[in-house]
């Protein structure tokens, strides 16, 4: 079967720590997946990075979970490219979780009727309108398609990110809303919407306040609450600070800061 890792760091209250994926290939997802022990999902970024979501999605995940034997490797979370201000979200949700993703990553989700159509497009009757029928997202999880049925809308996590001034007046309602798991911050467009310049590395300290009262709101409904960082020392002041769900790095970021250092140390 494959990672619950992300899920199972939610019921058990510990900090779920990820990394994002934006460049593709099969072995570069496999190559990350098996970097750390510590590492409980990867986003597989369909939005801002150059991995397709068809059919780049379904290979990565399957790529992910398949990356350590018994299922004991990180979560594939899918970022869907069309944001929640668009109407072409549905399919999109559709296909990465087809595709055998443990979660769906939805960007600038900013109302409370966003949110609950994400949901719907997320839950098999009669908890949503989801479709039943792809012959890949069972075997993606090691399941057969009944149990697949049967069991995925209680083990798929639906995240939504809070990015911008009118998901910041609008967020005890998106929190409030039953389905939604996971408030995702994402400090560079939230800093953007707001009129400050992107964390560098830390966010204004007027961003932060907000920041943590989406953190506060989420607590507050029972949901969890999931932030981006740039780095280990940031995320483990995130952590300290209660964030449920921590991006650690990225693949790009994580391989030029390794190749930086060690030139720097042979020519030391």
């Amino acid at each position: 079967m494959s990672s619950k890792a992300l899920l199972n760091a939610f019921k058990s209250n510990k900090t779920a720590f990820g990394i994002w994926l934006t460049s593709g290939g099969i072995f570069h997802a496999r190559t990350v997946a098996q970097s750390s022990p510590h590492l409980s999902w990867i986003v597989i970024d369909c939005e801002h990075g150059i991995i397709p979501l068809v059919p780049g999605a379904a290979e990565t995940v399957a790529a992910i979970h398949g990356a350590l034997p018994n299922g004991g490797g990180p979560s594939a979370v899918v970022r869907i490219p069309a944001t929640g201000v668009s109407t072409g979200t549905s399919w999109q949700i559709k296909y990465a979780l087809d595709a055998g993703a443990r979660a769906i990553l939805v960007p600038m989700v900013s109302t409370a009727a966003k949110a609950r159509e994400v949901v719907s497009d997320s839950r098999f009757p009669p908890l949503g309108r989801r479709g039943f029928g792809s012959p890949f997202a069972h075997t993606n999880w090691g399941v057969s398609s009944s149990e697949y049925l049967a069991t995925a809308n209680d083990n798929i996590s639906v995240i939504v990110q809070i990015e911008n001034q009118e998901a910041v007046q609008n967020a005890k309602e998106i929190a409030a809303v039953d389905g939604v798991d996971v408030l995702f911050v994402g400090p560079y467009d939230l800093s953007i919407s707001l009129g400050y310049p992107t964390p560098n590395p830390d966010p204004h300290p007027d961003v932060e306040k907000i920041i943590q009262q989406i953190l506060s709101v989420a607590h507050g409904a029972g949901k969890k609450c999931a932030i981006y960082c740039s780095s280990g020392p940031q995320a483990a002041k995130r952590a300290s600070e209660g964030f449920d769900m921590i991006n650690v790095t990225s693949d790009v970021g994580a391989l030029t800061q390794g190749i930086n250092d060690s030139l720097a140390a042979a020519v030391a």
